[in-house]
């Protein structure tokens, strides 16, 4: 099979390789595309939490077709499914846990599929179990033209939530409409124009996967016992927060790690899954794709995705 290795920091290869033996108490997935995201930029830079010894495939996200399922498993050969792996998604077959392996609609495509397991099961687990989402509340998402922030957007307008999307462009915009937007404003001067739509009141949630200089900015932007959501860093810089802030008004800077919280409940996953399904099947979850890659682009995939080039969410296709 063919697979992107990361040979050495920053380096990343293709090359031809064996593929994984059937394992009895893994599912094998044939895998037709898979979802990039910047955990995949981090961990091939040396930056993420994980850091596992070059080389080694990265990629958390598959969408493909069971080459072999345990019995046992709810899952049949040939069956059309999800998973995440968390590492190797970027080889054409893989070997995932079942309990990390999720059943789609058959009409879905692969590439479609290949973008929800990462981003959608994050926003699920920020703004119901870490934030609280309430159907009728303002949610302010940050960085909402790429693939983290097209899914909170959407997620949260499913839920019954007002959405304002926060973007630095035009096409970002456009992506953020797309995804369900009720407003798009611009990054610059944002707290002017929160306060504007909002009546002076501000917002009940904000999603921030951005951090940096815009940190002081949201939280003055929270509406009475609003919740800042704080979901990664893009931006660079890690912010620091003056707790006065925060007792003046009843306001909260919540930690959002879906990672450090489902790795040791994996049965999660698969309740979130079951949770998503409907909305799935609906059309109310519906990835904003960005570029579909071949796997021999790999590299420039990650490197747009780290100079923030990305729109949506970005995809590697492994088989046509």
């Amino acid at each position: 099979m063919r697979a992107a290795y990361i040979t050495t920091l920053s380096a990343v290869t293709v090359a031809e390789t064996d593929e994984p033996a059937i394992d009895p108490a893994l599912v094998q997935i044939e895998v037709a595309a898979a979802g990039v995201s910047y955990p995949d930029v981090l961990l091939s830079q040396g930056r993420y939490q994980i850091k596992p010894e070059p080389p080694f495939i990265p990629g958390s996200e598959i969408a493909g077709r069971v080459r072999y399922a345990p019995d046992g498993s709810g899952f049949s050969v040939g069956q059309q499914v999800a998973g995440f792996p968390f590492l190797g998604a970027f080889a054409e077959v893989v070997n995932v846990d079942p309990r990390l392996v999720f059943p789609l609609p058959p009409d879905l495509s692969a590439v479609r599929a290949a973008a929800i397991p990462m981003n959608y099961l994050t926003v699920h687990f920020a703004l119901l179990r870490r934030g609280s989402l309430q159907p009728g509340e303002t949610v302010l998402v940050h960085g909402a033209g790429g693939g983290v922030g097209t899914a909170a957007v959407q997620f949260a307008h499913a839920l019954g939530a007002r959405v304002i999307a926060v973007v630095s462009s035009d096409a970002k915009a456009e992506i953020a409409r797309k995804a369900g937007a009720d407003e798009v404003i611009r990054v610059d001067g944002f707290r002017a124009q929160v306060a504007e739509l909002t009546g002076g009141k501000g917002v009940d949630l904000i999603v921030d996967p951005v951090g940096g200089d815009r940190f002081t900015d949201s939280l003055r932007s929270l509406a009475t016992e609003g919740r800042l959501l704080v979901l990664g860093f893009t931006a660079g810089e890690i912010p620091t927060v003056r707790v006065n802030r925060l007792l003046l008004n009843n306001t909260a800077v919540i930690g959002v790690s879906w990672g450090g919280y489902w790795r040791t409940r994996v049965d999660y996953l698969g309740r979130q899954w079951r949770e998503l399904l409907p909305l799935i099947r609906s059309g109310q979850i519906d990835p904003v794709i960005g570029t579909v890659y071949p796997l021999d682009e790999v590299a420039t995939a990650l490197t747009d995705m780290a100079e923030r080039r990305t729109l949506g969410k970005s995809v590697l296709r492994l088989t046509d």
